[in-house]
Order: structure tokens, then sequence, then C-alpha cells
């Protein structure tokens, strides 16, 4: 009944039995919820051998047994008051938490939605105790032979409250969220023993292992493991260790995501873009990496205390716990995504091999492609990190070793594997003592994109396309680190017709153009004159991309132009001005694109995430002809 506006009195102290109920729906969300507390509070009792057993996804009983410190008769009591905890004591506690749960809510709120029963024994007690309590109520409570820890089976989840019980989902996805939060958990606990068991069938068995490697292999699988690179970065005041997947092995979904601050495993915001932030242009659009990392800091400087679940925190410097993690990451990865490792298939995704030495790379080999009517006259490279403009010089066969028996290639023509063959040429390799693309042995050239080599056993394959984008775009970065990219004046200034609007939004990011090698001078009205350019952009495609630059930059606005929109605008003008697909190249042409590919970090993938290199190895080919 609503009260009467007339009432002096309208706020009234609720039952402690509603309060229960409100708590729980903030902290019981699903059975997956009442799994992660109680495991939980296993785990800070100091448990190694915990068993979860539940029926139909959790809905129909849950049964949590593990051999911690277990409870006295008074605590077991006391552990159903709101707000009765164990792990802190004082406000100052309150920030310094070690332990996974504190704020005491948790058994109240799960024992207010089900019947529960509870049977806790310590050690050196004569005998346990045993609890039974329905929607929050004290039912029963009697003494119990019991062995040192705490076993709680909670029933008919939900049963007081069946507009809640109605929003559960089916028996295999309540129990799929189950076996997240013992993965989860798992991961950050390698010592101790869980077991998971469905419908009286056993689902996961993890005994106890020495290192989070061997738990990984048991979580995640040994495929995993061995694609996996460990991360060991920081000091004793902020601490990054466990592993990253290089970036062939990724999902669709941030599920591959396992991130901890403390031990604690959460799904922050700051935490989570940072690693993504750390695959950047490594990754395709809509994939993301599979990690499992451990974040260790002061706990004064990061608030766990700011959401019921705990899985959101707030840190005292966010922008500086981003930039280590992402840092972190990304050095890591600069130096191991180098070149595929021996024995990976084509048709699936290409392991790290062993790191060459990038140091000893020769210096870099100025790559570019001229269309066929222009005479192809010898002129020196350019000094890296320069790029020339490809509609205006290339590379001459004099800039490299001679080929014993080398016949030229017309420049339209797609090389044949034959044309390169071993017979032909007896001496293809790049440089006797460079990085890992100068190493390898050139056959030729598929489909005018893709240029064949091999190593070894196996045959490489290099997306021509992939790899000067990523040439370019690397290049690009050097140069703007340095102060600007390098410019090539126009003998005719180009005059672009805008809008109001992008009249307007052109003046506002001037000096970004300015900075990325584009001179823009107001001619009156909304036309601006371009007087030069960056040194290897077509002069064909500048409109357009002033156009796309101009639409970037005022999608996050001038105080948000980040490292993130500067590097979108830089590929867009490498993919402008590489090397494309379905282009002749010439062996000289070929040669110079690998040994720059050497020069540049993150090779093995281009700047919108797709991979560069792939192999198949001679078992794929003998096995294609039926040979094994």
């Amino acid at each position: 009944m609503s009260q009467s506006p007339l009432e002096k009195n309208r706020i009234a102290i609720l039952p402690e039995t509603l309060c229960n109920q409100i708590a729980a729906g903030e902290v019981v969300e699903r059975p997956a919820s009442v799994v992660k507390e109680l495991v939980e509070n296993a785990l800070d009792a100091q448990a190694t051998e915990i068993t979860i057993d539940v029926e139909r996804g959790g809905k129909k009983i849950i049964r949590i047994a593990d051999n911690g410190f277990g409870m006295s008769k008074d605590d077991l009591f006391l552990c159903f008051e709101r707000h009765a905890t164990s792990k802190i004591r004082s406000e100052k506690d309150l920030f310094h938490l070690s332990s996974l749960g504190f704020r005491g809510e948790a058994l109240p709120s799960i024992a207010a939605v089900s019947r529960l029963a509870v049977v806790s024994a310590q050690q050196g007690d004569e005998t346990g105790n045993r609890l039974e309590l329905v929607a929050g109520e004290v039912r029963h409570h009697e003494p119990e032979a019991a062995s040192v820890g705490t076993r709680f089976e909670i029933r008919d989840l939900f049963f007081n409250l069946p507009a809640r019980r109605k929003f559960l989902r089916r028996d295999e996805t309540e129990f799929g969220h189950i076996a997240e939060i013992i993965t989860r958990l798992s991961l950050a606990h390698p010592q101790v023993h869980f077991r998971l068991i469905h419908n009286q069938r056993t689902i996961l068995d993890l005994y106890r292992q020495k290192s989070l490697k061997a738990r990984v292999a048991d979580v995640l699988g040994r495929a995993v493991v061995d694609r996996l690179l460990a991360v060991e970065s920081g000091d004793a005041d902020l601490h990054l260790s466990g592993y990253v997947a290089e970036p062939s092995l990724n999902r669709s979904s941030t599920q591959g995501v396992y991130s901890f601050i403390n031990g604690r495993f959460v799904k922050d915001r700051v935490l989570q873009h940072a690693i993504i932030d750390g695959y950047r242009q490594l990754l395709m659009k809509g994939r993301y990496p599979v990690c499992i990392l451990f974040l260790t800091l002061d706990p004064e400087k990061v608030d766990v205390n700011v959401h019921p679940t705990k899985h959101e925190v707030r840190f005292h410097d966010q922008r500086g716990v981003h930039d280590f993690v992402s840092q972190s990451i990304r050095s890591l990865l600069r130096q191991t995504t180098t070149a595929p490792s021996v024995g990976a298939s084509v048709t699936t995704s290409v392991p790290i091999s062993e790191l060459p030495d990038v140091s000893a790379v020769a210096p870099p080999m100025v790559c570019t492609v001229v269309p066929e009517d222009v005479e192809r006259a010898p002129v020196a490279p350019m000094e890296a990190p320069q790029l020339l403009p490809r509609d205006v010089v290339r590379e001459a066969a004099t800039c490299y070793e001679p080929l014993a028996t080398e016949t030229p290639q017309p420049s339209g023509a797609t090389a044949r594997v034959e044309d390169f063959s071993s017979e032909a040429a007896p001496d293809l390799n790049l440089s006797a003592g460079g990085g890992y693309f100068a190493q390898l042995k050139i056959i030729g050239q598929f489909h005018r994109s893709y240029i064949l080599c091999e190593e070894g056993n196996d045959l490489i394959l290099i997306d021509q396309h992939a790899a000067h984008e990523r040439i370019g775009f690397e290049r690009l970065k050097q140069q703007l680190a340095r102060g600007g990219v390098e410019q090539q004046e126009l003998l005719f200034p180009d005059v672009l017709e805008l809008n109001l609007r992008e009249d307007a939004e052109l003046q506002e990011y001037r000096q970004h153009f300015e900075s990325l090698g584009f001179t823009l001078e107001p001619f009156g009205g909304t036309s601006w004159a371009l007087t030069s350019v960056p040194a290897f952009i077509e002069k064909t495609d500048i409109k357009t991309m002033i156009c796309d630059m101009l639409n970037d930059f005022s999608s996050v606005g001038a105080s948000g132009v980040s490292e993130q929109a500067i590097d979108d605008v830089l590929i867009k003008m490498a993919c402008h001005g590489m090397i494309r697909a379905n282009q002749a190249l010439v062996m000289e042409e070929m040669v110079a694109l690998l040994r720059q590919l050497d020069e540049v970090d993150f090779n093995r993938h281009c700047p919108h995430g797709r991979p560069v290199v792939q192999r198949l190895t001679l078992h794929d080919v003998e096995k294609m002809f039926r040979r094994v």
C-alpha cells in the first residue's frame, strides 16, 4: 500500500531481510557470482584444495568444499551478519587490502536468496558445526563431525525471488560462466588444486602447479603456451609479469584477456585499453589479444572498493599505469615479432622464432617502383629513413651485389619461379650477415603480389604491399619523431576547394598537417594552396587524402589528437605511397624490400594488423602431393 502524502513520517528503516535481498541484487547476479564469492573466501582461508560441485548450471545446487582454516561456532553464526568480516579491522586496513573478499556482504546476501547449509571445523576442534538458513533466517544448528575446512551447499538459488530467477539462462550458459570464474581464479593461484564437477561429471581437475606456465597449459592448452611470450617489467613499486601471445594468436572478443591487479582478477577499462594499445597496429580491427598479466603495485595506489563485484578499480595515477603496461607489452613485441618460426603452416597462425640480431642489419636499401613507360636510370640510393617518390626514380641494379647469371626481367611481367631457379642463380642470399629477411633466398614473384623465398626446406611467402606499408609507416613515425615528415615542393601548387566546415577544420588542424609534411596556405575564401607534400606521396592521391585526414582529426577534436589518431593518419599516408599488390617487381626491388623490412619494428604485420609473412613447410607440400 502506498503512503498517504498527509503522513508526517515518510522515512523508515528497512527490515534486515529486505536489506539483504537488496544487497544480493548487487552481489549475486547469477550462480557464478555465488561460486566466485565462496571460492574467494576459501582462498583467503589459505585453502590448497577446493572442490566446486554444481547441478543444472548452479541453479539447483552449488556445493563448495575447501581445506582452509575453517570457522569456530561463534564465527559460523557471525559470518551471516551484514558487514561482518575477518579481513579488515580499521579504516587503515581498507587501503592495504591483500585479501580477495572484505566487504562482509557476500554470505548474508547469498543466504537471503537461497536455502543454505554450511559445515565448518577448525584445527584442534573436537567436532565441527553445521548451520542451516532459509532466506537468510537460521533454521537449524547442530554439531557435526567434519574435517578441517568449510563446506557450503546452496540450493534453489532465487527460490524466493521468482522475478530474478526467470532471468537466469540455460543450464549450459550458467555453467559456462562458472567455468570462466574457476579459470580466472586458477590462473591467479596455480598452487591450489581446483576440481570442478557439473551434474556428477568432472569437467576440470587442475592439480597444484609450481609455475604459472604449467597452469596456463592445463587451462588454455599446450598449443597456446607454445605461442606465449614471458613478460617481466618494472620494479617493486610497479611491476608487470605474466604472458602475452604473439599477435597471430588472437580472439574475436576480450575473453582471452586475463588481467590481475595484486592477484585479483579485474576487467578494468584503463588496464584493458593499455593492453590493447600495446598491440596497436598488430591486430586487425575486431580482433583482440590473448594474455595472462599480473600487475603489482602499492595497495594504497589502487582502490578496489569502487564496485560490489570488485571487477573495476581506480588507480591513483591512471595515465602512469596505462603507459607503463602499454609500453611494456609493446617493447616485448618489438623485440620478438621479427620472423616466422620453423614448422608453422601457411594455413595457421605463425609462431615466433628465435630472434635475429637486428643490430647487425645492413644499411637499408630504398625500394621503389616505376611505371612501365619510365626509363630506369641508375641513381644512388637515398640514406635511411627516406623513401623515394616511386613515380620519379628507382634503385639501379648497380646498387646491389651482381648476380652471376641473372637475366633482367621486363618491368611489366611477373617473375616466374624458373626465372630465378637455383641453377640460374646459385647465390641469391640477400646478405651474409643481415637480419632474418635479408637471409632468405628469393625464388621469384607470384601473382605480382607475393614474394616467394626459400629458407631451408620451407617456402616463405611475403605480401609485398603489406611489407612496404609497414616500412613506410615506421619510417614516417621516425621522421615525425625527429620533428616532421620529409617534404617535396610542388612545381605548381595545387588549389583545394573546401566547404565552410572543412575550411574551419583545416585552420584548426593546420599545424598537424605541417608536421606530417603538408604545407597549406590560404588562397582566398575557403580555398587553400598546397605547396609541398610528403616526399613519397603520389600527386593524384593528395586531395582525397587530405579530406580523409580532416575527418580523422575532427572525429577526435583538437584536444583529443592522440598518438593513436596520428598513427591512423600515418597509416593512410603509408598506404597511399607504397608498392601495390598486382605490381611486378624485378629482383633488385625485391632484394631492397626485404632489406628494408629488416630495418623496421613489428615487421611481421602491416599497420592494419594483417600478416606480412607466412610459411609453408616441406611437410605441408609433400602432404598436398600425398607423399607423406
